[in-house]
This record gives C-alpha cells, structure tokens and sequence, in this order.
C-alpha cells in the first residue's frame, strides 16, 4: 500500500510543481529541497488525501518533510 501512497504523493507533486515532470524525484529528498513552499506542501497534502478519499487534518502531516515520510504519514490512516 505504501508504494500505492508514494505514487500518488509522487503523481500529486508533478501536478502542483510541473518543472519536476521527467525530474528523478528521490524518496527522501525534503519537499523544500524540491523547490515546494509550505502552499505547495498543503496542497500535496490536501490532494493526496482526496484522491485516497481519507478525512484526516492536515495538521496530522506537518512533520513529514519527505515523499517518504508523507506517505508512512499517510498509510497510518489508510487501511
């Protein structure tokens, strides 16, 4: 499930920021690194929640500074 999460966190992130379309995007290079502000991390969150159809505050994912450490974030409270 987790690789199912990071495809879509990884998906979500092309379509908010698409100078990384083609990009190697590594797992746990921080999402600053990447060239997202916090507007942009919001919004990754908020998409990516949607698209897993979860209701969950984004407050729960403030820490997660990587793609990987959104989506262990994120599979907590996928089932």
């Amino acid at each position: 499930m987790k690789n199912q999460i990071i495809q879509i966190i990884k998906e979500n992130l092309v379509e908010i920021m698409p100078e990384l379309e083609g990009e190697e995007i590594s797992l746990d290079e921080t999402f600053l690194d990447l060239g997202a502000n916090s507007m942009d991390r919001g919004e990754l969150i908020a998409l990516t929640l949607e698209k897993l159809d979860l209701e969950v505050s984004r407050i729960e994912f403030v820490g997660a500074k990587t793609i990987n450490e959104l989506a262990e974030a994120v599979a907590k409270f996928h089932n």
